[in-house]
């Protein structure tokens, strides 16, 4: 039985086993692969994606846990906060190696969309599931700050 919700703002249908990670449902059914394999047991952030507004990691995440709900990947992402949060990304030139920016991304504008104005610790708190191996910690941090104050503005 196909899996029917929204993916990016349109309607979609996946006639796929319903406990087929949604990682693999948007890469390899959709052909949207700005989503990243990174570890598999949730615990890198590369395949962050949003369910509903919320970051959330789609390689552990079942496609029928999505039936009739909304799903954002970062080739759909829109909106002020996360316009605010690629321009900082872009100014800051925070990625070094970029496999993991999708994620990073991704998670910083689910962070700026309920906080607009987050401290250190709630950067933190928020980002600490997403792994940068090449280390760009600050430059992620610093990008959130500036993509908040930009809020502001």
């Amino acid at each position: 039985m196909p899996t029917s919700f929204v993916l990016n703002g349109k309607p979609t249908q996946l006639d796929a086993d319903p406990t087929m990670p949604l990682l693999w449902a948007v890469r390899e059914l959709t052909g949207l692969t700005g989503t990243k394999f990174g570890c598999g047991v949730a615990q890198c952030g590369a395949c962050t994606v949003h369910l509903e507004g919320q970051a959330i990691r789609s390689c552990v995440t079942p496609l029928a846990a999505v039936a009739g709900k909304h799903i954002t990947t970062i080739e759909g992402l829109h909106g002020k906060p996360a316009k605010a949060v690629q321009a900082a990304w872009v100014k800051l030139q925070v990625p070094q190696c970029g496999y993991c920016q999708s994620g990073q991304i991704m998670s910083a504008t689910a962070l700026l969309t309920k906080n607009a104005a987050p401290s250190d610790a709630d950067i933190d708190d928020a980002m600490s599931g997403n792994i940068c191996r090449c280390g760009t910690y600050p430059r992620i941090r610093a990008a959130i700050h500036a993509a908040a104050a930009s809020l502001e503005a």
